[in-house]
């Protein structure tokens, strides 16, 4: 199966990238289109097939997954036209609604839209699948052992993938922020800036290691962390006293908005 990726930036170069070293997909399989040279010329030197155009990207590839950012959504997929009848679509874009990119690409395709997340450079991936798409069986189990092998897969209706690009897709940023202010804690008391982000950052992998693997809520967790009287109860009152429970949430819900603005052209 011949898979295109027009677009291979932060996001389709992740999935791409950790597919490649998953070995789920082979270099010689792999059409790329980029605007940006450099990124082209990186792929080329990792022995992918570099296409001359989205046009052409489409008509060559059985497979086209697009990962242009939905502000250039329409400049992007309006020569593809026709060059992909028959064939299966899947869209990574923010906001960007199914019947939305069928109206700007036209013609007759099958197509699955998605929310990925970064994390699946590093086969630790989050996506989000909508569960009405008209990929074929074949394609469906494609896409399901692709994504699988770099991360987890979830599927759900289309009126709530923009809920998890609010959740699990802007989500790393969000916990690069906790892990950098976490850092900067323990370098005020004395750490060094690596071992504070050492320490930081496998604090919060394994905390979401436990959560996966234990199956246990994640209040339950940490009430069996919280000592009566000790630190980290001190240390969870003052978090709820500076309202950081509440900013997550207010965070999610105003990125899920600015995701569904993205989709109106907003």
């Amino acid at each position: 199966m011949k898979l295109g990726f027009l677009g291979a930036g932060a996001m389709g170069g992740a999935i791409l990238s950790g597919a490649l070293r998953a070995d789920i997909l082979k270099a010689e399989d792999i059409f790329v289109y980029d605007i940006d040279q450099d990124i082209r010329e990186k792929y080329k030197d990792m022995g992918c097939n570099i296409a001359e155009s989205g046009r052409h990207l489409s008509e060559t590839v059985d497979v086209l997954m697009i990962c242009v950012k939905p502000q250039y959504a329409r400049g992007s997929l309006s020569e593809l036209g026709n060059a992909l009848e028959g064939k299966a679509v899947i869209s990574i874009m923010a906001g960007i609604t199914t019947e939305s990119i069928r109206e700007m690409i036209g013609g007759s395709f099958r197509l699955l839209r998605l929310m990925p997340n970064t994390p699946a450079l590093v086969n630790e991936g989050a996506f989000a699948l909508d569960i009405g798409t008209d990929l074929t069986d074949e394609e469906k189990a494609f896409a399901e052992r692709l994504f699988s092998s770099i991360g987890i897969v979830e599927w759900m209706p289309e009126s709530l993938i923009d809920t998890a690009c609010g959740l699990s897709g802007a989500g790393p940023a969000y916990i690069y922020l906790i892990i950098e202010a976490l850092a900067d804690g323990g370098v005020a008391k004395g750490l060094t800036r690596k071992t504070a982000l050492n320490l930081a950052a496998q604090t919060v992998l394994g905390a979401a290691k436990m959560v996966m693997e234990t199956g246990e809520h994640p209040g339950a967790l940490k009430d069996k962390v919280c000592s009566p009287g000790g630190n980290t109860i001190i240390g969870i009152k003052t978090l709820e006293e500076h309202g950081v429970r509440g900013a997550l949430i207010d965070t999610v819900v105003k990125a899920v908005e600015r995701a569904e603005e993205l989709g109106r052209g907003r």
